[in-house]
């Protein structure tokens, strides 16, 4: 019989896609990540866990594969095993595909558990524990909890995405209705007939992207306006949002131990944040003059259009559920604006710092509604804008960096402003 799978060519892909496993010592640990793989939180398709392999390095330090096998009765028990926990403790249960490779002892087989991805999020439930959800995040198997539960929840559906959720406790007073025309005017869907009062309705949509402003709790019957619609045109955003303030900070040094700083405590719904940071941005963004060089006498510090799109960014993708504040802090050699949380699932580093990420959005409601008033660039093209906008006049290209609980874009200063603030110190 001619087998599907080729262990060199599992080899050759991503280890996230794959478990090794040289004996089972805990049927369980093979269920969970067969879940996980179930769950797909990094959109891999799903994974393989092969049992009788080991990994292991060659003479030269590279790695490869050594085939153990199993034993005819163990490879028949472990089968039945995880099958009947696929059946009887992952809810929705799931059904591996299963296959069985030989090797050179014909006494001695592997055994490859095959699971795609699928729509709905699985627990496992080990033992006499309770139900749990698994995921995989790089080459380990692991529980979801807090934010990387709510994102596995949204990927798959079981959980609406912050930004659509109706917000607990407001109603549609707390909606200011003066920053909502203007919006509608700006976006040129504003009627003098109809006023703003119809979106203010369940079922009117501005677009069929986007949903209704407010949204009927299912038990009361009571309009509670959406998280978007609080933080774009609330009345008092961060009575609801916390953590929808951003901090404009001024160093006149190269950190943060000059006692003369300046900063800004900017509150707000998020449009008025948007303006009052580019108001900010722009005194940073001025021209040096160097009457010595013919070719670029003047340049400004930073381009205008990078600056924008890194603050828009930010504003437009950061997570809202943490009270930690968007920051935007000016040294006299660059502009660091960080945003709170993870990069958004399917994101990487180095497609960000390449300019080759895809669309990804945390908050795609309210992306929508900045792209069409004005503020991030729509479909992606923020990163790509702001590379191709560093890169003019020889300015240094930007630095993207990430961890679990910020994303930070730094944008270095002109050389010639830096060796300006050099010569002032």
């Amino acid at each position: 019989m001619t087998t599907r799978i080729d262990l060199n060519e599992l080899a050759r892909r991503e280890n996230e896609q794959t478990e090794w496993k040289e004996n089972v010592a805990d049927v369980n640990d093979v269920v969970a990540t067969l879940s996980a793989f179930a769950n797909d939180l990094q959109n891999l398709g799903g994974g393989y866990v092969v049992c009788g392999v080991r990994e292991d390095k060659d003479e030269y330090g590279f790695p490869t594969l050594v085939s153990v096998g199993l034993t005819a009765s163990r490879l028949k028990e472990i089968e039945g095993t995880v099958l009947s926990r696929c059946r009887d403790r992952v809810s929705p249960s799931i059904t591996p595909l299963v296959e069985e490779l030989e090797t050179a002892d014909p006494q001695r087989r592997i055994l490859v558990f095959i699971q795609p991805a699928t729509s709905t999020a699985h627990t496992f439930r080990r033992r006499d524990g309770g139900a749990r959800h698994y995921v995989r995040v790089s080459r380990s198997t692991m529980e979801a909890r807090n934010g990387t539960l709510k994102d596995l929840l949204v990927r798959k559906g079981a959980l609406e995405p912050w930004d659509r959720r109706p917000c607990t406790g407001a109603t549609e007073s707390d909606i200011d209705l003066l920053v909502l025309r203007e919006a509608l005017q700006r976006m040129g869907v504003f009627s003098r007939e109809t006023g703003v009062e119809q979106y203010l309705s369940p079922d009117v949509q501005l677009s069929a992207f986007v949903p209704p402003l407010l949204a009927r709790e299912p038990l009361t019957g009571v309009l509670r306006p959406r998280n978007f619609a609080i933080l774009l045109f609330g009345r008092e955003t961060q009575r609801f949002i916390p953590g929808a303030v951003a901090y404009f900070s001024i160093y006149p040094g190269v950190d943060r131990s000059d006692p003369h700083a300046e900063r800004h405590d900017l509150a707000g719904n998020l449009l008025e944040q948007a303006l009052r940071l580019q108001e900010l941005l722009n005194i940073q963004s001025y021209t040096a003059f160097d009457n010595t060089d013919s070719t670029s006498p003047n340049v400004i510090k930073y381009p205008k259009r990078a600056l924008y799109e890194a603050m828009g960014n930010a504003l437009a993708h950061r997570d809202y559920e943490m009270v930690d504040p968007t920051r935007l802090t000016v040294f006299s050699d660059r502009i660091e604006v960080t945003s709170p949380g993870s990069l958004p699932i399917g994101v990487h580093i180095e497609s960000l710092r390449q300019g080759t990420v895809s669309p990804r959005r945390r908050n795609q409601v309210v992306a929508w509604f900045l792209s069409r008033l004005q503020r991030p660039q729509p479909d992606g093209q923020s990163i790509p804008t702001i590379l191709r906008s560093m890169h003019g006049e020889g300015r240094p290209p930007p630095i993207f960096e990430a961890d679990q609980t910020k994303v930070a874009c730094v944008l270095p200063a002109h050389p010639r402003h830096v060796a300006l603030c050099d010569l002032h110190r």
